[in-house]
């Protein structure tokens, strides 16, 4: 697991998020409000929240597709609104839907991504094969982008966002529509791009698979962040605390006593976070035979997510 690394500080960060506010419409929605952070070059920067907490927003900002209402970015230190050549060239950017090349092949939209970042004719044809191969979709070279499914499309933008080995990765729900191989294959490869030096900031809501990898992160919720760091440091301000997943039915919470919440992440799947001096108490109020499953561990990054995201 990668949570407790901290890569050392470099100067410039990759970007420096410093007091921005985006509002949408004429009643002035707010999507991102008062947001301070930076990323540092070299570090896998999670940003967690539930939807419409402002994610997406916040890495469209990041990725220059968007301006702020107030507040600025600055990308190595060069503010956004004057850094678009560097952004071009340096960050691959993934959105959580949309893709602008869903009219060419698989071949051609990583070869023609690549050539747009500077690779020779020969270089991003061999850049095509190089990503086809390591993302499972060789054999659908040929094939035009619209006519794939999800999750090969998916996996197709992951590979056009990875072409020529631009040195930062923004990626908007990059497991979306995947099955848990592809997952795992996701994953790993992300990491094998950081640790060749890539910085890599990627939205989910998906906080186990977050933990396995992320040296740092965001929780958002509202258009705020209501928690940024190390999810160890985070978890010890929780600390002491124990998780409680009851695997049960579906919509039918289980009958914990007064004061205990309860979510449901996933169907039939029930967490509590509880504190030391209540654990023996939930436990013998629990009819084991009402479930499939029940498991006690000590607080992960879910935890940490579902305290900040309801706090």
């Amino acid at each position: 697991m990668a949570a407790d690394h901290e890569p050392a500080a470099r100067d410039p960060a990759a970007f420096e998020v410093i007091g921005v506010t985006k509002t949408y419409g004429r009643d002035g929605r707010v999507a991102n409000d008062d947001l301070t952070l930076t990323i540092a070059q070299g570090e896998i920067f999670g940003i967690l929240g539930d939807n419409g907490a402002g994610k997406t927003t916040l890495v469209r900002q990041l990725a220059g597709l968007i301006a702020p209402t107030s507040g600025e970015i600055r990308f190595l230190g060069v503010p956004v609104g004057e850094a678009e050549h560097l952004l071009t060239t340096r960050v691959g950017y993934m959105p959580q839907s949309a893709f602008a090349l869903n009219n060419l092949t698989v071949r051609e939209a990583i070869y023609f991504t690549a050539r747009f970042r500077g690779l020779s004719r020969r270089e991003a044809r061999a850049e095509a094969a190089r990503l086809s191969a390591e993302w499972g979709i060789e054999h659908l070279a040929g094939r035009v982008a619209v006519r794939l499914s999800g999750g090969q499309r998916r996996l197709l933008q992951l590979a056009v966002a990875m072409a020529a080995r631009p040195p930062v990765l923004i990626l908007d729900e990059p497991t979306n529509d995947l099955d848990p191989v592809n997952r795992r294959r996701v994953w790993s490869l992300l990491t094998a791009a950081n640790q060749a030096g890539a910085t890599v900031i990627f939205v989910t809501h998906d906080a186990v698979e977050a933990e396995k990898v992320v040296h740092r992160v965001a929780i958002m919720r509202d258009g705020r962040i209501v928690a940024l760091g190390r999810p160890a440091d985070l978890k010890r301000e929780i600390g002491g605390r124990f998780r409680l997943e009851l695997i049960g039915t579906p919509g039918r919470p289980p009958a914990l006593p007064a004061g205990i919440p309860c979510s449901e992440p996933e169907p039939g799947r029930w967490l509590a976070v509880l504190d030391k001096a209540d654990v023996g108490r939930v436990l013998t109020s629990l009819d084991m035979h009402e479930f499939a499953d029940v498991r006690l561990n000590s607080s992960t990054l879910e935890d940490l997510y579902l305290h900040y995201a309801s706090k």
